[in-house]
């Protein structure tokens, strides 16, 4: 199955420092976690790290804009790519050259990776959602030149 999709206005993630406020802390108590779950070896350390930094501004735009229990489903929903690329970059030799920020995009510009385990269809609506509301997330954002 096809789908038209509208041209990405920005082809990277670009990660702004946000740090761990207590605002974002209440909504993600096991953020600064998520980093540890995906980890398999030391390794992927600096990769964890950057997909949490790409995460932290769309979570905080989440907590500002979205009640408590859309916000959970949708920091719950946005676990799976970041373990998704890390199981990648240890399955696909020669994708660690690949910056995060250039992985993490095309995986939700192609609407999120493909989910391995068996989930209800209203589980995989709430992730495409999810997936969709970063991709334009991070379409709204500018590009910032290096």
């Amino acid at each position: 199955m096809t789908q038209d999709r509208k041209p990405a206005r920005n082809s990277a993630v670009n990660p702004v420092p946000v740090a761990s406020s207590p605002g974002l802390l209440a909504h993600y108590p096991d953020l600064d976690d998520w980093a540890l779950s995906w980890r398999g070896s030391d390794r992927d350390l600096e990769s964890v790290q950057r997909i949490v930094a790409c995460f932290r501004p769309f979570l905080a735009h989440l907590a500002a804009t979205y009640a408590r229990p859309t916000i959970r489903k949708h920091a719950d929903n946005l676990w799976i790519p970041g373990g998704e690329i890390i199981r990648d970059l240890n399955e696909t030799l020669g994708l660690r050259r690949v910056p995060i920020e250039e992985l993490l995009f095309q995986v939700v510009l192609d609407g999120g990776p493909l989910l391995y385990h068996r989930d209800s269809e209203g589980h995989l609506r709430s992730f495409k959602s999810t997936c969709h509301k970063f991709r334009q997330f991070l379409q709204r954002r500018p590009v910032s030149k290096p």
